[in-house]
């Protein structure tokens, strides 16, 4: 029986001056955020859960946490509502769903696994996903509920035409792990760029680009600038990597590498190979992190 292992990420950019985590303290809230969630999610695997449970439980706490733009705190879109897109997959048989431009759920990526579980598609996105949301008994969240203060804020200073008004590039979150069976899963949860043209989606919906699983390659879960990452279909590009000999960490800045020598592009990955090592890799000044050892010890990292 394998060690399981866990890596999540809060998302890849820049702070600002103002931000808590610019000290680098192990309670600022991005890292105490995916640490809280590596721990749960590496709880469930040492109890025997499968990795597909690891990764939603994982991204749930961070859709959760009004810290991260995905699920509450999501960033507001050019029409001052928040839209978040979500997608899952399981390594095994290759089983994955997606939503996207999701306006009325608290958890995008429980209604992604629904999609992947509950019907024949891929991905389903608005009404079409929120439908599906109802008719398996998920409640409807307005979306002011789902739009924090801060996010409200700063539309409001970007509408009155402040220059600093946009929040920093980072938010994101997403999860990789590996359980005890040696399956592999991968998920990835945003609410999407600020200001961005209502029903824009970017990679983290579409597989391939911003999530992928495979139990022969690796799992891998992006965060960035979704439309670059699209082009280089990046997570299946780092995990073709992994299966191709390149340690996680190595196939992950390979990955990156080739993404801004063809078409530029900021943002970061975390990848979990076959045999559980974990590995990362961005472009921008942090990325707010947190991985398990084969102690079982979880190492966070801005």
């Amino acid at each position: 029986m394998s060690i399981p292992a866990i890596i999540v990420h809060g998302g890849a950019g820049h702070l600002g001056p103002d931000d808590p985590a610019s000290s680098g303290g192990p309670d600022a809230p991005r890292l105490a955020g995916v640490r809280r969630a590596a721990a749960e999610a590496l709880a469930l695997l040492q109890r025997g859960g499968a990795a597909l449970d690891a990764v939603e439980l994982a991204v749930r706490i961070l859709e959760d946490d009004p810290t991260y733009n995905a699920g509450t705190g999501s960033c507001l879109t050019a029409d001052g509502e928040v839209e978040m897109d979500a997608s899952i997959m399981e390594g095994e048989g290759l089983r994955c769903g997606a939503v996207a431009a999701v306006k009325d759920v608290q958890n995008p990526v429980s209604l992604a696994r629904l999609v992947m579980e509950r019907t024949e598609h891929v991905l389903l996105v608005g009404p079409g996903a929120s439908a599906l949301a109802r008719a398996a008994g998920v409640p409807a969240v307005s979306n002011e509920r789902l739009a924090t203060a801060a996010q409200r804020a700063r539309f409001e200073a970007a509408r009155a035409g402040a220059p600093a008004a946009a929040p920093a590039k980072h938010g994101t979150v997403g999860a990789a792990a590996r359980d005890r069976a040696g399956h592999l899963a991968a998920a990835t949860s945003t609410g999407g760029t600020f200001l961005k043209r209502p029903g824009r989606v970017g990679d983290t919906p579409i597989i391939g680009a911003g999530t992928y699983a495979d139990d022969m390659l690796a799992a891998v879960s992006c965060t960035g600038q979704g439309e670059r990452f699209i082009r280089m279909t990046m997570a299946r590009a780092a995990a073709d990597l992994v299966g191709a000999g390149h340690a996680p960490a190595e196939a992950a800045a390979q990955a990156l590498r080739r993404m801004t020598g063809r078409v530029g592009g900021d943002g970061g990955l975390i990848v979990v190979g076959p045999v559980g090592e974990p590995g990362f890799a961005h472009n921008t000044p942090v990325m707010s992190r947190a991985w398990s050892r084969a102690d079982g010890t979880i190492e966070v990292g801005l």
